[in-house]
């Protein structure tokens, strides 16, 4: 019973904000009988569109179709390749393998978790410069990328840039909200996401050719929609197959329950951000921690916490053990993709010793609990716990 007591989850590291609106709103479409993407789904990319002052919006089933649809418009392919961060979800990655094109990776900045402009440069010069068709930028933890640095590369090299926004909705900089700076931006709403639909995404652009493409290699290469189909006066069995294309459009059900977590967006983001000035606060005075960096239109999705290794006598995995072992929830934002067995075998002169930057953050990275509905006693424990497993093991 000790045992179980000891690891008894105190605080949770996420949990989805969600209350009685949402669940009138999935309620609502289920007794419409239109269950799949119909005019739900018309209205939330409308309204995400309107949010991040872009002209379209495509609702997907997750932030890797979206991913495939924007690689795939943008001319990602066999024989050619794109240049993103090894500190990253694998996904971001994966999705140009699933379309045969090569990854390229850049190494992150020093002192943040941003792809280094500096090292996609130096891919770009390089004789595989050539087959480059994208940069894929991820904003980690919601800090916007240098994107003046990257666009103007972009520019120089004649390549495509597709932000992963996975994490940075609603992140607004000088240059426009992330997902409106690029060729094409990419949101996720996973659960653990600053608004959910459980499962689902967002693609964003400027371009009306790219969003008519990628409208039609959502469904199949249908040149129509279900909605339209089955609500036009035009026969709903007419339509013609343009292209091979895929099924990743999302339901009614999860878009209604989207539209109202928009609604709350902004509120989120405040308490997020209320959080992030008490940890820093408090965490700022411990002479072992390393607080997050901050830029222009960080949406603080998560908390990264780095650890000052000098300082202590165990290791980051050990701390991080210790504090699940206190019951909270953590996570490790993200294990360098070059780690991986399948990316070892594929490109096997892709290693540690290549990218400091990112080996070094991730083996002193904690992701310590960060979401909207937090309790200041949450919060509390949550310090608590750092300080004393950092006190009891201080070099």
């Amino acid at each position: 019973m000790a045992a179980n007591m000891e690891n008894e989850i105190k605080v949770p590291f996420f949990k989805a904000s969600t209350g009685k609106e949402e669940e009138e709103a999935v309620l609502r479409v289920i007794r419409s009988g239109w269950l799949t993407t119909g005019k739900e789904t018309l209205a939330f990319e409308k309204e995400f569109a309107s949010c991040v002052e872009v002209p379209y919006a495509l609702a997907v089933n997750s932030n890797t179709s979206g991913m495939i649809l924007a690689m795939e418009a943008l001319g990602v392919k066999a024989g050619k390749a794109v240049i993103t961060t090894p500190y990253t979800f694998v996904s971001t990655a994966a999705t140009a393998r699933h379309l045969g094109a090569d990854v390229y990776f850049a190494d992150i900045e020093k002192d943040s978790y941003s792809i280094d402009p500096q090292s996609i440069e130096k891919i770009l010069q390089s004789p595989k410069g050539k087959n480059v068709a994208a940069i894929v930028p991820v904003h980690i933890a919601g800090n916007v990328c240098n994107m003046k640095a990257i666009m103007e590369l972009a520019k120089k090299y004649n390549v495509k840039v597709i932000e992963d926004c996975a994490h940075s909705f609603p992140s607004k900089t000088q240059m426009g909200y992330a997902g409106a700076i690029g060729d094409a931006g990419i949101f996720s709403f996973y659960v653990t996401k600053t608004i959910t639909t459980g499962e689902g995404g967002m693609v964003t652009t400027k371009d009306p050719d790219l969003a008519r493409h990628m409208t039609m290699m959502r469904m199949h290469g249908m040149d129509r929609t279900t909605w339209d189909r089955y609500t036009s006066p035009k026969a709903s069995w007419i339509y013609d197959i343009v292209a091979p294309g895929y099924k990743f459009n999302i339901p009614d059900i999860l878009s209604a329950l989207g539209r109202e977590q928009l609604k709350k967006a902004f509120v989120f983001d405040q308490k997020r951000k209320a959080h992030v000035r008490r940890y820093n606060e408090e965490l700022g005075k411990l002479d072992f921690i390393k607080l997050p960096p901050d830029g222009e239109g960080n949406a603080w999705h998560l908390y990264l916490m780095r650890l000052d290794l000098s300082k202590l006598t165990i290791d980051r995995d050990e701390f991080a053990l210790q504090m699940q072992k206190r019951g909270v929830g953590i996570s490790m934002h993200f294990i360098p993709i070059f780690n991986f067995t399948y990316w070892k075998k594929l490109y096997p002169e892709f290693t540690a010793e290549n990218f400091p930057n990112a080996q070094r953050q991730y083996s002193e990275t904690i992701s310590i609990p960060l979401w909207p509905d937090m309790t200041d006693e949450m919060i509390d424990y949550v310090v608590e716990t750092i300080k004393d497993i950092g006190g009891k093991n201080h070099a």
